[in-house]
């Protein structure tokens, strides 16, 4: 199924790169099925020390930080939009919450309303906030107006990777375990599910 001209924005946060590989491969799903995307990383707070005490952390902010940084734009032109984020003690990361934060004027002219929203996330360990983090991220969207397109078990894949309320990883002890054809699978589900119904809201 190819939907065309429908208008994806990814936003994320990414500290040591898994939020960004899941961002990526969104961004090649969505583009299958017909959509303009802009993938767009939020910009870093956290203080130059703390960065540097993590040798990961380090390198994937120097990896990255040329690529283009989210504005508000990049929501109101967005037809539907993927939010990422790490979990941070079961609840959505200060950088990714901050540029949310921004959005008032956009809200208060109702512009953030009537879009698809869904998010994606990823901790250390399997019962590390995942699903916690994916409900405190959609309560911002209830106040946008957003329409919440969740995957739930619309797919049989979905009982593979377990989680109705969007998509997530688990990185393991040592934060590198890689994404795997299940995660892959989950993330290409969502990418055309939020694209499709974007499209729909659009009219």
């Amino acid at each position: 199924m190819v939907v065309t001209d429908v208008k994806l924005a990814i936003i994320y946060y990414s500290a040591t790169g898994t939020l960004h590989k899941m961002a990526q491969r969104l961004r090649e799903a969505a583009e299958k099925v017909g959509a303009e995307v802009r993938l767009r990383q939020v910009a870093e707070l956290a203080p130059p020390e703390a960065i540097a005490s993590n040798a990961a952390w380090s390198q994937h902010f120097d990896t990255t930080k040329d690529e283009p940084r989210a504005t508000a734009d990049d929501v109101v032109w967005a037809d539907a939009v993927l939010l990422g984020t790490p979990t941070r003690y079961g609840n959505v990361a200060s950088q990714l919450k901050q540029f949310i934060d921004t959005l008032g004027p956009q809200w208060a002219q109702g512009l953030l309303a009537n879009k698809a929203y869904a998010g994606f996330t990823a901790s250390m360990t399997e019962h590390g906030g995942q699903e916690s983090t994916l409900l405190a991220l959609y309560n911002t969207i209830y106040h946008f107006g957003g329409v919440v397109v969740a995957p739930g078990y619309t797919d049989p894949l979905k009982f593979a990777d377990g989680n109705p309320y969007g998509v997530s990883h688990v990185t393991g002890g040592s934060n590198d375990a890689p994404l795997t054809d299940v995660q892959y699978a989950a993330l290409d589900h969502l990418a055309r599910r939020v694209v499709t119904i974007g499209g729909k809201l659009r009219g």
